[in-house]
């Protein structure tokens, strides 16, 4: 530390803390690392010349990228406003999207009920009390072409929040698709296909882990030949995040799960530049403003290291981390629901700030319910006022060159390279996860934040601060109790007028594909252009595969 700033520490803000004693606290990141009072450009990090400094920060889509992947960033184009929806039917949520997008919403995504994330068709005995209650219920191409009835796959990307049954809602997409005569190299969205996160913190898995591996690596080769524009993945800190991890773990276990990825795909005979393109990220956006903008900052020249010393990368664009943000589904209140409107809406500036190329803006009811349209459209109209009345995307990476945020993407970097190494030192993001790693990290890091909480050493307003003894409700969305009826029997009805022969001899062909070597999409758009259902597909592969059992990490 120079001697102006030890003197200011000790001078200046020394009688400064004795005016407000109140505020002399341990301020800290979400690592528990703590934040200095001030920041000056002893903190940059620079060599004597600034040389080091210029080189992580260049030129806005220049490598690395620290400071985003386009050169014009908003001013040539805002982000995608892609709102999550779905729940019900296909009906319903086709209603849903209409509505939104006829509001400004800019992309579709789709949320997708339990059963049709972890391979049960409503008709399952296991899946009764819980079809159309989080999510849109599909079970077959019907199901699929009636949640998109009306909106062109060709003028619309889609990204559809779907793992361990990824592959089968792409073929699914696929399907309706060609029957809307699209051009498939023209259809654009994203399956997000993260199963390892599942492992880590989700749950929704199906299969053991090398073959999903292998679902994963079939799409890679799939989408580079017949639907180029497809982003094949979306590999998701998100998740793990909300589980209760830190803004440097979220980077770091994302990074390390896109490095197994990457081995897998070059195992399985692609060339990185073949696939890496088309590889997209997904983070959350929690409520440390300058710490999540830092993040994203990291992320990206994080990713472009590895992808350029790593895997050797040529091209350019398997440089650039491409990522889509949600605001931290975590940090909303039951209590005082109306202050998730103002979280929520720093959130957003954080990830625009931090450069996103899509956002969803999660809606103040959510800790709740399913949001209802009138939430749905408040929060889709704060990014709107961000976007158009804001001014921040006026001009590209407003806040680099700042202190303090230079010092974070720095911090959150090395953090998330340590995590990095750990893994590699185990043997990958696979044997880790089978060691309990990462479970364990994230435990121990959720139960920290939790006991800081309700130590009142970090404030949540509402709920351990300013809090009220009553919360008004207000009125919050129902889904259809009838949904679970109406989906078995149109499921009756589809097994009554199907090509039965037709159906099982796809059935068979997949079976025979998959206790193989072949890429698995082909034949399972076969069989749901044969009315084969999701439901049924999985339990051909649960015979054939197994279903994996998860243990609880101590």
């Amino acid at each position: 530390m120079s001697e102006s700033k030890r003197e200011w520490q000790e001078g200046t803000y020394r009688q400064a803390r004795e005016r407000t004693p109140e505020r002399d606290v341990a301020f800290q990141t979400s690592s528990g690392k703590p934040i200095e009072p001030l920041y000056t450009p002893e903190d940059r990090p620079a060599n004597g010349d600034g040389s080091d400094y210029v080189e992580k920060l260049g030129f806005p889509g220049r490598y690395p990228y620290t400071r985003g992947i386009q050169p014009t960033m908003y001013r040539g184009r805002l982000w995608t406003m892609r709102q999550y929806a779905g729940f019900g039917t296909g009906e319903e949520s086709n209603k849903r999207y209409k509505y939104l997008l006829g509001q400004g919403q800019t992309g579709l995504s789709v949320a997708f009920d339990l059963p049709t994330q972890i391979g049960y068709d409503a008709d399952d005995p296991l899946a009764q009390s819980e079809v159309g209650k989080v999510g849109v219920s599909i079970c077959s191409l019907r199901d699929m072409e009636t949640l998109f009835d009306g909106i062109p796959l060709e003028q619309v990307t889609t990204s559809m929040t779907i793992n361990a049954t990824a592959s089968i809602l792409l073929s699914l997409y696929v399907a309706v698709a060609k029957q809307q005569g699209a051009d498939l190299a023209k259809v654009g969205g994203t399956t997000q296909h993260d199963i390892l996160k599942e492992y880590i913190a989700r749950g929704t898995y199906i299969f053991p882990p090398r073959p999903s591996i292998r679902l994963v690596t079939d799409v890679f080769s799939y989408c580079k030949d017949q639907l180029p524009s497809w982003n094949t993945i979306s590999i998701s800190g998100y998740h793990m995040r909300e589980a209760g991890c830190t803004a440097a773990q979220e980077v770091g276990f994302t990074m390390a799960n896109a490095i197994t990825y990457v081995e897998a795909g070059l195992s399985a005979g692609l060339q990185f530049d073949e696939f890496a393109p088309r590889l997209a990220f997904f983070f959350a956006c929690h409520s440390l403003f300058l710490e999540e903008i830092a993040k994203f900052r990291a992320a990206r020249r994080l990713w472009a290291r590895i992808a350029k010393e790593r895997f050797k990368a040529k091209d350019p664009r398997s440089m650039m981390l491409r990522f889509h943000t949600q605001t931290g589904g975590a940090t909303l209140t039951a209590q005082q629901p109306d202050n998730n409107i103002v979280r929520t809406t720093f959130q957003a500036l954080s990830a625009v700030l931090g450069g996103t190329q899509s956002l969803h803006t999660n809606s103040k009811d959510e800790a709740l319910a399913l949001p209802t349209q009138e939430a749905v459209e408040l929060a889709l109209r704060t990014q709107q006022i961000i976007a158009y009345e804001s001014g921040v995307g006026d001009t590209i990476d407003p806040l680099a060159g700042s202190y303090v945020i230079e010092q974070l993407t720095d911090q959150v970097e090395a953090e998330a390279q340590e995590y990095i190494d750990r893994i590699d030192a185990m043997g990958g993001a696979l044997v880790a996860i089978e060691q309990g790693f990462q479970q364990r990290e994230i435990q121990e890091s959720a139960f920290r934040m939790q006991r800081e909480i309700e130590e009142k050493r970090r404030t949540v307003v509402g709920v351990n601060a300013y809090a009220e003894d009553e919360t008004p409700m207000g009125s919050l969305m129902r889904v259809n109790p009838i949904v679970g009826e109406q989906q078995r029997a149109r499921l009756e009805e589809l097994r009554s007028k199907r090509d039965e022969q037709a159906a099982r001899d796809r059935l068979e062909m997949l079976g025979e594909a998959a206790s193989g070597t072949d890429n698995l999409v082909p034949y399972m758009i076969d069989c749901v252009e044969h009315d084969v259902t999701l439901g049924e597909i999985c339990h051909l592969l649960r015979g054939l595969w197994g279903e994996y059992q998860g243990s609880m990490v101590i």
